[in-house]
């Protein structure tokens, strides 16, 4: 009944347009994600997967507003809750709970729901991801170049690493460096004490003093030029369009690295105005520029 009046809400709403949290459970974990149906839309005319950043959820503000501009643009959407190592994760990742996840294991959730998708009938399946989780989007198609259901992808204001930068803002935050955990989450995981949790409550991503493995602090803090977006694009084979802030505060060097490379299988769209979360206007731009270019790679799927 509670499934069917959600239902029922997104056709009132919506006109023929329909929305509702979806399910899924995959070695025990049950994930959760939003399903947006443009109007008149089935997920055989065409299917956005949406990854959101980092430790953020299906309704955050960039991803939601996302949700309903694309479906206005006839795009159907699947926005994504990343597990990030619980069951029936909602909402934001708190910072008391303990954290065991790492930033390559969105790939599996990635490849759980692509799956979903084609069992609703999906025939191409076109990623889209923001920060953090456009970078995910990224790493996903650059391991999996042979996905044959795979679209295009685009990337809004993707991670971009560089480890002295994030060393500045890690002692910024903080008030000192990550260097001496990053050792010691090092000498944990060399010792195969891998899963155990760090001796001490430790500051990590935007949390202070949180109870974090040693894998997961390893894992976001070690330097590894796959999470550096523009530097893995040559290696993804689909269309991909790159959409960056002109004030991005958190992915400041994006522009430059993108134009560096010269791809040809890479748009880069840089909206004025924007910051890192694309509030308003910039939002708006933001879709027409998503929905002009699948458009065109996926030969009009309004």
């Amino acid at each position: 009944m509670r499934r069917l009046a959600i239902v029922m809400m997104g056709l009132l709403i919506g006109g023929s347009a329909l929305a509702e949290e979806v399910t899924t459970v995959h070695e025990g974990r049950r994930l959760v994600a939003e399903a947006t149906l443009a109007p008149g839309k089935t997920w055989a005319d065409n299917a956005v997967l949406l990854v959101h950043g980092t430790m953020a959820h299906k309704d955050q503000e960039t991803i939601r507003t996302l949700r309903e501009l694309l479906k206005e643009r006839g795009l159907n959407t699947l926005a994504i809750n990343l597990s990030l190592g619980l069951s029936d994760r909602r909402g934001p990742y708190e910072c008391s709970v303990p954290h065991k996840h790492r930033h390559v294991e969105a790939l599996l959730d990635i490849g759980v729901w692509l799956k979903y998708l084609q069992g609703q009938g999906a025939q191409r399946v076109s990623l889209m991801g923001h920060s953090r989780g456009a970078a995910q989007v990224a790493w996903y198609m650059f391991e999996k170049p042979k996905v044959e259901f795979l679209g295009p992808a685009v990337l809004l204001a993707p991670m971009t690493w560089d480890k002295d930068r994030e060393a500045k803002r890690y002692q910024q935050r903080f008030g000192h460096g990550f260097e001496e955990t990053l050792k010691q989450a090092q000498d944990m995981v060399k010792m195969a004490h891998g899963p155990d949790f760090l001796p001490e409550p430790v500051d990590f991503l935007t949390c202070p003093k949180a109870k974090v493995t040693a894998f997961a602090f390893m894992d976001y803090y070690i330097n590894d030029l796959r999470k550096d977006t523009p530097a893995i694009l040559a290696g993804i084979a689909r269309p991909v369009l790159v959409i960056a802030a002109a004030n991005d505060e958190v992915a400041p060097d994006l522009v430059e690295k993108v134009q560096a490379r010269r791809l040809a299988h890479v748009e880069l769209k840089v909206i004025d105005g924007a910051d890192h979360f694309f509030h308003d206007l910039a939002a708006e731009e933001a879709a027409d520029a998503a929905a002009e270019f699948l458009r065109e790679k996926l030969k009009d799927p309004s």
